[in-house]
């Protein structure tokens, strides 16, 4: 990656980015080493019920976290791409998918079991966390699931090109991802950083699964 101003609207760069790489980040995806997605993503999935709603942020093409989700459970996914929805919905004819931007997607209070955010959250800026992670709560019902792999770094705004594309990126480091889902009123079950092999080189997330309390 390389180093420029950031964007004017991060929200195009980032959906812009994603229609132009949809098919080679599929690609690019599966050349990933150590990625803890499916365990992350099965350890969510055996402490819901058959037939959960669950909602799925940064959905990208459904590949393989909604497919895999929507075997069991009635999935809604949410992403900016307009070519990432498109593939989603071939490849995951069975869930229902929205294009939307993750700082403005809205729901009821109450409608989800359980919420995925994998390898999304950091394309917002992240001022903007704090605030998303306590709509996703509000969007939960009592004992709600929230699943997400978050930066674990501290990481200003930035955008430059990734993929060949320009692309941008934000996070705050572990501790204080932790402490911005404690604060949304979240319980964490489980928090692990975890280092996994991308084809340009080596990068750590903070995997959260986290509970709303039941009462």
């Amino acid at each position: 990656m390389s180093r420029a101003d950031p964007p004017a609207d991060s929200r195009t760069t980032v959906r812009a980015g994603y229609d132009a790489i949809a098919e080679a980040y599929l690609d690019w995806g599966s050349r990933v080493v150590g990625d803890p997605r499916d365990r992350f993503v099965e350890d969510l999935a055996a402490r819901l019920p058959d037939g959960a709603a669950v909602l799925d942020l940064g959905c990208g093409a459904g590949l393989p976290s909604t497919r895999r989700l929507a075997e069991r459970f009635e999935v809604v996914g949410v992403d900016a791409s307009e070519r990432q929805i498109d593939l989603a919905r071939a490849n995951v004819p069975g869930a229902s998918f929205i294009r939307a931007d993750l700082s403005e997607v809205r729901f009821e209070d109450g409608t989800f079991a359980a919420v995925t955010a994998l390898y999304s959250i950091s394309h917002l800026p992240r001022v903007e966390h704090g605030a998303l992670f306590e709509r996703i709560a509000s969007w939960l019902g009592p004992g709600g699931l929230f699943l997400a792999s978050l930066g674990s770094t501290d990481s200003p705004d930035w955008t430059g090109k990734w993929l060949g594309v320009p692309m941008f990126f934000s996070s705050y480091d572990a501790a204080m991802n932790r402490g911005l889902v404690e604060s949304a009123g979240f319980v964490p079950l489980h928090a692990e950083v975890v280092t996994m092999t991308e084809p340009d080189g080596e990068v750590a997330f903070l995997w959260m699964l986290a509970q709303k309390p039941a009462h």
